[in-house]
């Protein structure tokens, strides 16, 4: 039985700790808050975020970081992304040294640009043979109640990936693994800003054909970047590109897609901040991507729109109207990725 850390007892990172937990794992939770541990300790549930799902008994919780962290095969990272830094440099020297790694995290940190597990290999010195990414069409509240969902398992070193996806394996949670973490990570992050864009649309009262569009160009924008970035472009063919796009611009469950479709309801940013509660890495990490893109000669107007909105003010109508009003052009180029 692995023993395995799970650093942020939120929404998904509760739902991962379970998957791992039913797997077969002796998963602690560390967690900020001491009813979170109360609950998951004594009543076996986080009902703060997962209110009337039992979790299993194998799954404990802390608010210690040594507790949690000692003697940790697998370290699963499951905080906001750019909170990420500051975390685990606190939390670095607990960290079993052969331990892997495991980002959940789906963001682009602001100022360096760095994918997180770029962040995790600097800060922690760990070689990035060691470091882990989970992506793909993964929405919590699903997976806590065990219906069927699939995933990508990806890290540098191909025997520790696939090692990964067999604790991971359940009745009803099923991982592939890649060694692609480049474009497993990017496909995590880039979807996150297009659900943003396509909840504004529905939100407004667009229907299927805007969104599709919307989701189709958004793609393009993925594998773009991915490209410039040395992603193997068949992964955004895969679960962690249009199978995680798809769900995330679609489900009423995903956070970015309800935030976006507030932003088109009327509300400003920050009434639906504080009507959503809980992280929306799209919002944090939508001016990092274009940063990204920019330093990367790639161009990504979906993502440059959903900054204007976020950031500068625009009204979602008006952004729906300037990715409406583009030149023409060819849908592909000679790269296919125009």
């Amino acid at each position: 039985m692995p023993r395995i850390a799970v650093m942020g007892s939120g929404s998904w990172g509760t739902g991962f700790g379970m998957v791992l937990a039913d797997a077969g794992g002796d998963v602690a939770m560390w967690a900020r808050e001491p009813e979170v541990v109360e609950d998951i300790n004594h009543r076996h549930v986080n009902s703060l975020y997962h209110e009337g799902i039992e979790l299993p008994p194998t799954m404990w919780a802390s608010q210690s970081v040594s507790e949690v962290l000692r003697g940790a095969e697998i370290v699963v990272l499951a905080i906001p992304s750019q909170t990420l830094r500051d975390n685990l440099s606190a939390w670095k020297e607990e960290i079993n040294p052969d331990a892997t790694l495991v980002s959940l995290m789906k963001g682009i940190e602001l100022g360096t640009v760095m994918r997180m597990s770029e962040v995790i290999a600097e800060v922690t010195g760990f070689p990035g043979s060691q470091v882990a990414v989970v992506s793909g069409p993964n929405l919590a509240r699903e997976v806590v109640q065990r219906q069927p969902a699939a995933t990508t398992v990806a890290c540098s070193d191909e025997s520790r990936a696939q090692k990964l996806a067999e604790a991971t394996t359940t009745a009803y949670f099923r991982p592939y693994y890649t060694t692609d973490i480049v474009g497993t990570e990017l496909g995590g992050a880039v979807k996150n800003v297009i659900a943003l864009a396509n909840g504004m649309a529905f939100g407004l009262g667009f229907g299927e054909n805007a969104q599709a569009s919307l989701i189709t160009r958004g793609l393009a924008e993925m594998s773009r970047l991915g490209a410039a970035l040395g992603a193997n472009p068949m992964t955004f063919l895969g679960l962690a590109g249009i199978g995680d796009l798809i769900a995330t611009c679609t489900s009423p469950l995903s956070r970015n897609r309800t935030f976006g479709e507030n932003l088109g309801r009327g509300l400003t940013v920050d009434q639906t901040i504080a009507k959503t509660k809980q992280t929306c890495e799209g919002v944090k990490s939508c001016q990092s991507i274009l940063d990204l893109a920019t330093r990367n000669g790639v161009d990504m107007p979906i993502t440059d729109q959903v900054v204007q909105v976020v950031h500068h003010g625009m009204a979602p109508r008006e952004m729906l109207r300037n990715f409406m009003s583009r030149d023409p052009k060819a849908e592909q180029g000679h790269d296919g990725l125009s």
